[in-house]
């Protein structure tokens, strides 16, 4: 970045305040603020006064990453290959590329870093203080930032910055990335469509939350959907939607909506589906009680295959009192699960649906069992000997099952 381009920063923010400026909303206008600064230095140039700027257009974006953006981390979230950012310290930030993580050039000081966080939470309604250490929070192009406030972090505040590149908006789109074939992908479109209960798992940076978006987008448009988050992610589009988030508690200590409580109030907005963007804790209570009742519904949850995302859903809801039991929990996630798709992240950093469980409804000395409808071995998905208990939900949506696992509806 020029010399120069710090005063010009500070001049542009005296325009935007001069002519009322959103920064964060009217990109444009402070766009046009910065050219007018440029081309004011450009005239004072011409008397020898000062020295012309080489590269205006360089220089009015920098301008703009500084007042509108997210000044020198501005140049990440802009680069479509990164896929993540996070700060260690001032002088230790990371960015990943498919899947790999590399080490930039840049570097900040403690300010800068403290003023880069504060600007990004000012835009979310969210805080940062010593009674609030940690903080999650979307920012205004859709990523989700993290913050660690130091003292818990040894010396600095850690930041992650996950970005939401949506490469895939549909089931068709995750076929012609790699991540599912023509077969597997008509298989869940059609299992949404009858709606079958989905459980998506996987670990960090799997893409759970990009093929819950793909699978939303195979429910009906007829049918109305609500979704609770801890912050916005999901981007599905539907006609029908509506989507929640939690809320931190304010400065006295009140005011805090949690996942239980959105859960609780979206069965009371008629709902045809309901998705839950990742259960962590005691709301994967509520989600089976939800999906029991028979709401349909779909979440992700972390864990490390099928089999270990069902045993998390039997112990989570224990969380949510003592008065909740195994004996209780087991039979009800049997009976209100109906697949698992797990998905993982290789290690050159592509994402494939690994495998696709059944679950029978069936409990054999506290362990539920399952079918494996699909499994990935090498680099394919093959149709393993496991069947949906639900036929009649197919049936009733006019889909025939057999014929489904049998072939695939859209063509090359």
């Amino acid at each position: 970045m020029e010399q120069l381009a710090p005063a010009f920063a500070d001049q542009v923010r005296d325009l935007v305040r001069e002519r009322r400026i959103d920064p964060r909303t009217d990109t444009d206008a402070v766009r046009r603020a910065a050219v007018d600064v440029i081309a004011e230095h450009d005239r004072r140039s011409l008397t020898g006064a000062v020295r012309p700027v080489d590269q205006p257009e360089i220089v009015v974006g920098q301008i703009l990453a500084e007042v509108s953006g997210f000044g020198p981390l501005q140049q990440f979230l802009d680069d479509e290959e990164v896929e993540e950012v996070w700060i260690n310290q001032p002088d230790r930030i990371f960015v990943a590329r498919e899947g790999t993580h590399e080490l930039t050039a840049l570097v900040l000081t403690h300010d800068q870093v403290r003023e880069l966080v504060e600007r990004m939470l000012s835009s979310s309604g969210r805080r940062l203080d010593i009674s609030q250490p940690f903080v999650d929070a979307t920012l205004p192009g859709g990523h989700r930032l993290h913050v660690v406030l130091g003292g818990i972090t040894r010396g600095f505040a850690a930041v992650n910055i996950r970005k939401f590149i949506a490469k895939a908006h549909s089931l068709p789109d995750l076929v012609e990335l790699g991540s599912l074939d023509r077969r597997t992908a008509d298989f869940l479109d059609a299992s949404v469509r009858a709606g079958l209960n989905i459980m998506v798992s996987g670990g960090t940076q799997a893409g759970k939350t990009t093929l819950l978006n793909c699978l939303a987008a195979s429910i009906p448009g007829t049918q109305r959907l609500l979704s609770v988050e801890e912050v916005f992610e999901l981007t599905c589009g539907h006609p029908d939607w509506v989507a929640l988030q939690t809320r931190q508690a304010g400065l006295e200590g009140t005011g805090e909506i949690t996942l239980r409580a959105l859960i609780k109030e979206a069965l009371r907005m008629r709902p045809s589906r309901i998705i839950i963007g990742e259960v962590r804790a005691a709301e994967c209570l509520d989600l089976l009680l939800a999906l029991n009742a028979g709401l349909p519904g779909m979440a992700s949850i972390h864990a490390n295959s099928a089999r270990q995302a069902l045993v998390k859903m039997c112990t989570l809801p224990l969380l949510a009192g003592d008065n909740i039991g195994s004996r209780f929990v087991v039979p009800t996630v049997a009976a209100s699960v109906d697949l698992v798709v797990h998905t993982d992240l290789d290690a050159d950093g592509s994402r494939a649906v690994r495998e696709i469980v059944a679950v029978t409804g069936r409990v054999e000395n506290g362990i539920i069992e399952s079918e494996p409808v699909f499994t990935r071995r090498g680099t394919t998905l093959q149709r393993d000997h496991g069947v949906p208990v639900r036929r009649a939900a197919y049936e009733r949506a006019s889909i025939d099952l057999d014929q489904i696992l049998g072939g695939s509806r859209w063509a090359l």
